[in-house]
């Protein structure tokens, strides 16, 4: 009589580990950036709530300079990530990607992008 497998096979185990690894890698490479993009996001929001309505582009970029530092955002620059204008009251407009290696030749591309109206902000 003969006897049925029952079970998972070794390289049924196998695959399962190796695909549980690969998503582990993915989330691993993903998610510093956007947490950081996050921390950015609220940065961005929480200055524009508390800053005055005639408040400069320029002390505000300022301003969130010193605030990414205090925040541990290091390899982002403001102004390499966002502009800022001043028409009818305070705009940010914020659009940036970052690369990140991933495997072999391959690469992450993560693409942020995010508008921020002083006036919108401030009536939340």
């Amino acid at each position: 009589m003969p006897r049925n497998q029952q079970g998972a096979s070794y390289i049924g185990i196998l695959i399962a580990i190796i695909g549980f690894a690969f998503l582990v890698k993915i989330v691993i490479a993903v998610w510093a950036p956007y947490w950081d993009d996050r921390t950015i996001d609220g940065q961005i929001a929480e200055l524009l709530q508390s800053s005055p309505k005639n408040i400069s582009p320029s002390e505000f970029e300022s301003k969130i300079a010193q605030r990414f530092d205090m925040n541990g955002i290091r390899d982002i620059k403001f102004k390499d990530i966002a502009q800022v204008m001043n028409t009818d009251g305070l705009q940010v407009k914020k659009d940036y990607e970052i690369r990140k290696p991933f495997l072999l030749n391959i690469d992450l591309v993560l693409k942020f992008e995010k508008s921020f109206d002083q006036r919108s902000v401030q009536t939340k």
